[in-house]
């Protein structure tokens, strides 16, 4: 075979995706999520790509992210990795090394260090020149960008700084006061993409929602531009569902809250739509807890059999018949983590399945 038929057998060669494995890929720590955007149980987010976590305050984007570390130190084969946390909001005041293991509170660092500080970014110029910096380097990284929209950008500060010098001065100052932060990403991040994959480093940019006040079908907006979502492998969006309680001396309290997810851009499966959303609870005390939402989806699905006026759940699998909280204890006690995930992810396919047009394909 001459080289220009080699070349020309590999460009019409049937393109697949990259097999997800524990060198290829890391869990998002919700094997409802990784489900939502992979299909497969254990992995959630590949090497080499770029993710996109838009949500509303407070509804787990942060819990979310570092999440991703804590599997990652898990991995053997994320060991020479960076864990790079550009905290740009300074919100992340939990206590790393509780919620996601020494470890973590071990690597976790920001993405530069100044006379022996540790330096964020504070411009989308300087997010940037720091992640540049990060594929420059010797190691593959896992960066989190918490958030774009705490960033600023150098046109929009010097535009504050001639109108608050000509507002002193009694005068108006011309031009827009728009910050340019998304013809800024338009122009870099796609530069940033090449860099991922030749490094296989993970990038995770969080933003947040706003109310749309303009005109359209969407309730919720979000900044950055299109340039955000137009180059993500996956655009999720957070919000919350509703407020977990436990009453503790006769009052209820509030102890976490259930988290839903909604991928609006899947570029791994294609399959994106309301339909492909998930609820997680994340409680304060323990952070997503993965054995729980496995347990309601099971419940929920039919797959675990609950009278609708009762709270005794038939768990077949594990010979189990008891309430939630002892279920998920049993599971816990014993180790069943594992088998709990393999059910979850055998009963989504079923109903992938289930749900199938099952025609006759126009194209072959």
């Amino acid at each position: 075979m001459s080289e220009t038929d080699k070349l020309r057998s590999a460009l019409t060669a049937k393109r697949g995706r990259a097999p997800l494995n524990s060198t290829t890929a890391i869990s998002t720590g919700s094997t409802l999520l990784n489900l939502c955007c992979t299909d497969d149980p254990r992995f959630g987010f590949s090497k080499g790509s770029y993710y996109f976590l838009v949500g509303d305050s407070a509804s787990g984007k942060t819990w979310l992210s570092m999440t991703c570390f804590a599997e990652a130190a898990r991995n053997k084969s994320f060991d020479d990795y960076r864990f790079i946390f550009d905290d740009v909001e300074g919100g992340a005041q939990m206590n790393i090394e509780h919620y996601f293991g020494k470890r973590v509170a071990r690597r976790l660092e920001s993405p530069s260090v100044k006379d022996g500080e540790a330096v964020n970014s504070h411009t989308v110029e300087d997010f940037y020149f720091n992640i540049t910096d990060a594929i420059e380097g010797t190691k593959p990284f896992i960066y989190v960008l918490d958030s774009q929209d705490a960033l600023v950008s150098v046109a929009s500060m010097k535009k504050f700084d001639e109108h608050k010098t000509a507002s002193r001065k009694g005068k108006d100052s011309a031009g827009s006061y728009g910050d340019g932060k998304a013809k800024y990403h338009s122009e870099n991040i796609r530069h940033v993409l090449s860099g991922l994959r030749k490094t296989k480093s993970i990038l995770i940019i969080i933003g947040q929602t706003r109310d749309n006040l303009g005109f359209g079908f969407e309730q919720k907006t979000r900044s950055g531009g299109k340039s955000l979502k137009f180059y993500a492998s996956l655009e999720l969006w957070s919000s919350v569902a509703g407020k977990i309680k436990k009453t503790v001396r006769g009052k209820d309290r509030t102890i976490g809250i259930t988290c839903q997810v909604e991928v609006k851009k899947n570029r791994i499966t294609g399959k994106t739509g309301k339909d492909r959303s998930i609820k997680m609870p994340i409680h304060y005390d323990l952070g997503i807890d993965d054995v729980g939402a496995c347990v309601d989806f099971l419940v929920n699905e039919k797959h675990w059999t609950k009278p609708s006026k009762g709270s005794v759940i038939t768990a077949d699998d594990f010979k189990f018949k008891g309430i939630r909280a002892k279920l998920i204890a049993h599971i816990e006690d014993n180790n069943l983590e594992t088998q709990l995930k393999k059910i979850t992810g055998r009963v989504w396919r079923e109903i992938e399945e289930e749900s199938k047009t099952k025609r006759k394909p126009r194209y072959e």
